[in-house]
């Protein structure tokens, strides 16, 4: 019997899972073998908008071309430059007080930013605590913490707010706080179910019968293991937090003027609509922009984290 002849390696069939797999890494979004569309196409237009706001953010003392709280009565309520009346001096005009619009939403980048930052680093990680908790220690622990959660959704956290800013007065500290609490219960909710699956899982038993405590279990099993579902809830809260710091600017519990805020903006504005609607218009569509962006983003960014939803 003749021997059979091997065929050449470079005739050799490349695996179908191998094809997808390098389909995936050099042309991301494009569609499969099958034809089925990828659903993890790059959101870049809500990537440009955050990046661009972040950029203004980080640099608004070098990007805005006048002092966000200089007054200028001569030049009020002057309109946008493309309107009738506009000057080429204050790009998209100036409120009530002379104040450069383009400026002070510069600056007010800076401070949403911020507030979203320290908010969520606060909120987040003490829900993200107190979920790891719950969830493995179960028992009468969880029960007690998971009442705190419930009652915490039940408190209404705007009147809550206004009462920290009658007590402790209108600051940074007041509002990083009450947003703090109106965040926490909900991102405990969220890690608590996902360790109650985690805690059945063999690691988390294995790790058990080699004697470890349930301080270090929760600390290098469960965590690693929720961390990905908690970077995505703290994606899709970021426009919660700017909605929550514009409404509590917008109601007087926020930062106080003339400190510019996007909220403070608004509510400056909003007696004016009729004749003077950039003052109140322009930080609006910045709102909208920045929380439709960053929902958007937080929706890819859970689609892609998601491994039952992965496509490869």
């Amino acid at each position: 019997m003749s021997a059979v002849e091997r065929p050449h390696a470079d005739a050799l069939p490349v695996p179908a899972s191998s094809r997808r797999v390098w389909r995936a890494l050099l042309w991301p979004g494009k569609s499969s073998a099958a034809g089925a569309q990828r659903p993890h196409r790059v959101p870049w237009v809500p990537i440009v908008i955050i990046s661009v706001i972040v950029i203004m953010a980080i640099f608004a003392p070098l990007l805005s071309p006048h002092s966000p709280i200089d007054q200028t009565l001569r030049d009020k309520l002057l309109p946008p430059v493309w309107m009738e009346g506009g000057s080429d001096k204050y790009l998209l005009g100036t409120d009530a007080f002379g104040r450069d619009i383009l400026s002070r939403l510069i600056h007010g980048a800076r401070v949403s930013l911020i507030v979203a930052l320290l908010a969520l680093t606060a909120g987040g990680g003490v829900g993200l605590v107190i979920g790891i908790v719950a969830g493995y220690v179960g028992g009468l622990v969880d029960t007690v913490l998971m009442r705190l959660v419930d009652a915490a959704f039940t408190f209404p956290a705007i009147l809550f707010a206004l009462l920290l800013a009658v007590t402790m007065g209108q600051g940074l500290g007041t509002l990083v706080i009450a947003i703090s609490l109106l965040l926490w219960a909900s991102f405990a909710r969220v890690i608590r179910g996902e360790v109650l699956a985690l805690r059945q899982r063999d690691f988390v038993a294995l790790a058990k019968v080699r004697g470890c405590s349930a301080p270090r279990i929760m600390l290098t099993h469960i965590l690693p293991n929720v961390f990905n579902t908690f970077m995505v809830l703290v994606t899709l809260n970021i426009g919660v937090v700017i909605i929550a710091e514009a409404s509590l600017s917008f109601l007087g519990a926020g930062i106080p003027p003339p400190t510019p805020t996007w909220g403070l903006m608004i509510a400056e504005g909003r007696g004016r609509i009729a004749d003077a609607w950039w003052v109140a218009l322009i930080p609006g569509i910045a709102i909208t922009l920045l929380v439709l962006s960053v929902n958007l983003f937080g929706d890819w960014l859970r689609d892609r984290l998601d491994p039952r939803l992965r496509q490869l």
